[in-house]
């Protein structure tokens, strides 16, 4: 018996690949709740991968996809914004892949791929605001802010919370949004204004907002889709695009060179695309745009046609040299000041 046993495990061991379970070494940058979804239906449409997942916020996904590129330990990369998506494309750490979906995604989003020279790919888009706690407002007697400018009010105090640009794709928009929109030493004037109502610099995009609603500060800058979330969850949390005008992001997907796994990589991108799997993702409290032009867009995802969007510049916003350099003046002159 022990001799037949003996066998059968080296027969085990000696397996061809194929028999045994692929894996998909997955990094997802958008809210946890929408990752561990998107692996529930992976896995049980897919019962032969087993996918390893960990949420990172995108500048920190980024910092892990580079910091490996020797021995890269993901696969593949979704969500978050596009810019570092775009860098990460430009730096050689994506691999170049033309998924056969792409003819049925939004023109935004096979965009997104052409840019990158086909490194990443549009998977949804959102656009930039915030979000406020109505009863904390109307306690307290403070105006609701609509514009970008009002966000100076000194009634603001304390009340406000955005993300640090350095992990947080959803700052990082913020930050390039307000460059595009006032000027560059115009945008760091402002932020510095703007640093004296600020109670939090978070690691995540999507905190300031879920603080919002559970009264622990007045407002976060978000992307509108999570203050729609938080809404939709019953918090008492008003939406607000600024009068001035605002980015708006595109959630991004890359493969990344050098994959472990790069067949099981492409099988998750290519399911990831269709429009079946886009539209359950409201059902995981996801209400961005999504990116496969037969998909259903939540009905109460902001309609971006009411919004007034800047002509973001991705390319130039995502490339490698002004992300690093806008970073380091915020490092320099707003991440170094204390707080209130």
């Amino acid at each position: 018996m022990n001799t037949l046993k003996c066998a059968l495990a080296g027969a085990a061991i000696m397996l061809p690949a194929s028999a045994m379970a692929d894996e998909l070494n997955l990094i997802c940058s958008a809210d946890v709740v929408i990752c561990e979804r998107l692996v529930t239906e992976f896995e049980s449409s897919h019962p032969d991968t087993d996918v390893n997942m960990v949420r990172m916020s995108s500048g920190e996904a980024y910092a892990k996809i580079r910091a490996e590129a020797r021995n890269p330990q993901t696969d593949l990369w979704w969500g978050g914004t596009g810019d570092p998506h775009l860098q990460a494309g430009h730096d050689g750490l994506t691999a170049e892949y033309k998924s056969p979906m792409l003819a049925e995604l939004q023109d935004w989003a096979q965009g997104q791929a052409e840019v990158s020279d086909f490194r990443t790919v549009g998977v949804y888009s959102g656009a930039l605001g915030w979000g406020y706690n109505k009863e904390l407002f109307a306690e307290k007697g403070i105006t609701a802010p609509e514009c970008w400018a009002d966000l100076l009010d000194p009634a603001l105090k304390g009340e406000i919370q955005i993300a640090d640009p350095n992990s947080s794709g959803t700052a990082y928009t913020t930050l390039a949004t307000l460059v595009q929109l006032m000027g560059e030493d115009e945008a760091f004037d402002f932020l510095k204004k703007m640093h004296a109502n600020v109670s939090q610099y978070t690691k995540s995009g999507s905190a300031p907002v879920k603080a919002a609603a559970r009264g622990e500060t007045g407002l976060g800058i978000v992307f509108q889709h999570d203050a729609v979330a938080q809404a939709v969850s019953g918090f008492p949390i008003g939406v607000v695009a600024p009068c001035e005008g605002t980015g708006y992001e595109i959630g991004s997907m890359s493969m990344i060179e050098g994959a472990q796994n790069p067949e099981a990589a492409k099988t998750f991108y290519d399911w990831v695309l269709t429009a079946e799997v886009q539209n359950m993702m409201p059902e995981a409290g996801s209400f961005q745009i999504p990116s496969n032009a037969s998909a259903t867009p939540p009905e109460e995802a902001p309609d971006l046609s009411t919004i007034k969007l800047i002509d973001y510049d991705f390319a130039e916003y995502g490339s490698a040299e002004r992300r690093k350099a806008l970073l380091a003046r915020w490092d320099d002159e707003i991440g170094s000041l204390p707080l209130q």
